[in-house]
């Protein structure tokens, strides 16, 4: 009898341990937000099953800021661009009295977001551009390389959401494509996400300025231009994801305003759906913000979600786990 029980105790905690080790999702808390996400993955991957889709049609789409890393207390790409104007100032003795130049040599925050889309997009142009491709990913991955989150104190790419780094690894073992499409420059991104989460730089969509070959010294070159090409926010993600990926998603990630004409333009489609929202609600952890904000504004996004049933994280209850790298 004694036998009998330790093999029932055995047996039991074996499969225990291996229902643990299966869980997909181990950063995330028990509760609607996972389930619907395991659920949804499960009945569009299961053979015979009412809303299995084909491998070929398993789109998913993410945003980046705010959804997949830390977009506070600046977007990343435009901390980029103040540190680039900076290294730069030295060529360019006239932004000492020019805004917003002046602005970013004087850490004045206030009139550098008074300066509004803009002044930002002047910025941007003035950082990124005379250099060739080649040049400018170089530069993007240096300058990763060395700088920190003013808040956390570790890498930008060691910012970036574990619970979100799970869902893109489950979905891939799944056979989904995942993409990113992103308000971010295409060219800042492409140098790191297949590092960080697994997505080639032909699955990243994103803003763009214009680009032109010439040669250089005998040799074909791409260079990159003080002129924007294409905005990928808002209304612009659906049109990007039509031109660059050329399939309607099945499934959407993002986390603001700017989102919700992709998490729309998913949703309008056949066959199952599947639009999620990440909720900034874990001020210990990260940042609370939603309606409000100035960086990733949730508001629109929100009221729709709500009203299409749409799931909703809420970072501080859903996440067990905010970051990467062992830090919660």
């Amino acid at each position: 009898m004694a036998l009998l029980r330790l093999f029932l105790l055995f047996v039991l905690g074996f499969w225990g341990s291996v229902a643990v080790a299966a869980d997909p999702l181990p950063s995330w808390n028990e509760g609607p937000a996972k389930q619907a996400v395991v659920d949804f993955v499960s009945q569009t991957t299961t053979a015979g099953g009412k809303d299995f889709v084909p491998a070929a049609e398993r789109v998913a789409v993410f945003d980046n800021d705010g959804t997949l890393w830390c977009e506070k207390p600046l977007y990343v790409q435009l901390a980029f661009a103040i540190d680039r104007v900076k290294d730069l100032a030295g060529e360019h003795p006239e932004w000492k009295t020019e805004q917003p130049f002046r602005a970013v040599l004087e850490n004045d925050q206030k009139s550098l977001l008074d300066a509004g889309e803009k002044g930002l997009l002047q910025l941007v142009m003035a950082s990124h551009a005379g250099l060739s491709t080649e040049e400018f990913e170089q530069v993007v991955v240096d300058w990763l390389a060395t700088a920190r989150h003013p808040r956390f104190g570790r890498p930008y790419t060691e910012c970036v959401y574990q619970p979100m780094l799970e869902l893109l690894g489950h979905l891939q073992a799944y056979g989904y494509k995942t993409y990113i499409v992103s308000g971010g420059g295409v060219e800042f991104m492409r140098p790191w996400t297949q590092a960080v989460y697994g997505i080639p730089p032909e699955q990243v969509v994103g803003s763009t300025i214009k680009t032109v070959f010439e040669l250089r010294d005998g040799m074909p070159t791409l260079m990159r231009l003080p002129e924007i090409d294409f905005i990928d926010d808002k209304e612009g993600k659906p049109v990007a994801i039509h031109k660059f990926i050329g399939r309607r998603p099945i499934a959407a990630f993002g986390n603001s305003d700017g989102d919700l004409q992709m998490l729309q333009w998913t949703a309008a489609g056949k066959g199952p759906r599947f639009c999620l929202l990440v909720h900034h609600t874990d001020a210990e952890h990260e940042w609370a913000y939603d309606r409000d904000s100035h960086v990733g504004r949730l508001d629109k996004a929100l009221t729709e979600a709500e009203a299409n049933h749409w799931t909703v994280v809420d970072m501080q209850r859903d996440w067990e786990q905010v970051f990467a790298s062992g830090s919660k």
